[in-house]
């Protein structure tokens, strides 16, 4: 018998995320987790036929294949292995209003097993669905996961977590963070818990600043509709790396149970604040206009379709925070994501004091000793100042490195894992989506009250001319 028998039914199947990121990560779940039995069912308001669903799940499934078989250096395959094959030609796809109880009803009907019920769907549409279902008879063990962002401040927040706490307890609420899925974030519990040399040194008495970025060479690529109304705040910063810099600082958990991680995690974000208590100083926003990104010409933000300009969208948000606890009280942690710019960037850039007395006779340059974790691809280096070839009394900067194990699993893979067994580690607790609109809300206040300017720069470039851009 298999040690697990669930049904993922997914809501918004048809959509740009359940075919990029969610079925091609649970094609790489179903490959390694042989003994379980999935079934998968597909829903949305799109009028699909069985045989175009089979062929889409497949084309997903294919990518997955494809993307595992280049990382190993293998020659892909056209023909998907049996196990995926065997769970693409037993799913199906319903058409379905999912703010409707009968239909609702009936997707659940269509379950074998207890189901795990994935809202791949617009924020409004999923909290519209979930007071539908508060008023269903669900099966016991019933699981919901919910993509971000979720509300869109802390009041929402708190409105759809009562909504979903009348008919289900938070154990199995999934609030999906595909980054806490990520191997890096993953091996960061490792990296920080398992090493007796790397934790002493994660305070205010060692350590100078925190650098957390996510810069981006991509555009809008035809996401106005969303991305319009939320801005790199929202869309990066609230949503997922306010969750990494909680795994960054937290105390060490007991346990990696759920309850004892996200205790950890929930305990750093009520302790945030703006750096220096202002807002107004404490974060910047910028917004691209035209400019070229390798061969790619871009538009300015503006002109891009699905835009409206009144609404001062960022493209690129910058924020400082202070984390007043014992640990961190006086440590700026800069959180910084945006779009359109001239490099790649997804890295954790611990930066620490200065030694408090270098000898006299040793010369040279000498540069901060940093730790950066990189969070794609999944690398660390420590950089330390040595004595150098040649003259021995004169310092020179090195760097140790070191790749990650990269995990079985894509980030969605690890997510669904969670999700299907039940286990809530790697998502966000309810009183931490919250509170993750608590650090973000006195910003977004000043922005949109006009307080705070909204600075240009060219897409290609490093950022707006007289940001620092976190050059280290």
């Amino acid at each position: 018998m298999a040690s697990l028998q669930t049904t993922l039914l997914i809501l918004g199947a048809s959509g740009d995320l359940s075919k990029r990121l969610l079925l091609p990560g649970l094609a790489t779940l179903l490959e390694v987790k042989t003994d379980w039995d999935i079934q998968l069912v597909g829903a949305g308001v799109e009028d699909i036929s069985d045989a175009d669903w089979k062929q889409l799940v497949h084309e997903s499934f294919e990518n997955a294949q494809a993307s595992k078989d280049e990382d190993e250096g293998a020659e892909g395959t056209a023909k998907l292995p049996e196990r995926l094959q065997s769970v693409v030609d037993a799913s199906s796809y319903r058409k379905a209003d999912v703010t409707d109880a009968d239909d609702l009803k009936a997707l659940l009907a269509a379950c074998q097993h207890d189901p795990a019920v994935y809202f791949a769907l617009p924020p409004a549409v999923t909290e519209k669905s979930c007071e539908v279902l508060k008023g269903l008879d669900l099966p016991e063990g019933t699981r919901l996961a919910l993509e971000k962002p979720f509300g869109t401040d802390a009041a929402s927040a708190e409105h759809l977590n009562d909504v979903l706490h009348s008919f289900l307890p938070e154990e199995r609420i999934h609030r999906v963070d595909h980054f806490l899925g990520r191997s890096t974030v993953l091996n960061l519990l490792g990296l920080r818990f398992a090493n007796r040399i790397v934790e002493p040194l994660l305070s205010s008495v060692h350590v100078d600043r925190v650098d957390i970025v996510y810069d981006e060479t991509l555009g809008l690529e035809g996401r106005a509709r969303y991305y319009d109304k939320a801005g790199a705040l929202v869309d990066m910063i609230q949503s997922h790396l306010l969750q990494v810099m909680a795994v960054v600082a937290m105390e060490a958990p007991a346990s990696i149970d759920a309850d004892d991680l996200r205790t950890q995690k929930e305990l750093v974000l009520r302790a945030v604040r703006p750096w220096g208590g202002d807002p107004l100083t404490a974060g910047k926003r910028g917004r691209y206009t035209a400019g070229t990104i390798g061969e790619r010409s871009l538009p300015s933000y503006v002109d891009e379709d699905g835009v409206d300009p009144q609404i001062g969208t960022e493209t690129l948000a910058q924020i400082t925070l202070e984390i007043a606890n014992w640990r961190w009280a006086g440590v700026p942690f800069t959180l910084r994501s945006g779009k359109a710019l001239g490099a790649q960037r997804r890295e954790i850039v611990i930066t620490f004091k200065d030694s408090p007395h270098v000898p006299d006779g040793l010369t040279g340059v000498q540069r901060p000793d940093r730790l950066r974790i990189w969070i794609a691809p999944d690398q660390m280096q420590l950089e330390l100042n040595v004595n150098g070839p040649g003259d021995p009394y004169t310092i020179d900067h090195t760097a140790l490195e070191v790749s990650f194990n990269p995990g079985r699993l894509s980030a969605y893979g690890e997510v669904l894992a969670g999700v299907l067994e039940g286990d809530a580690a790697l998502s966000v607790r309810g009183d931490s989506a919250v509170q993750g609109w608590k650090v973000v809300e006195p910003f977004l206040t000043a922005w949109q009250a006009g307080k705070v300017p909204l600075d240009d720069y060219p897409a290609g470039s490093e950022g707006p001319e007289g940001w620092d851009n976190i050059q280290a």
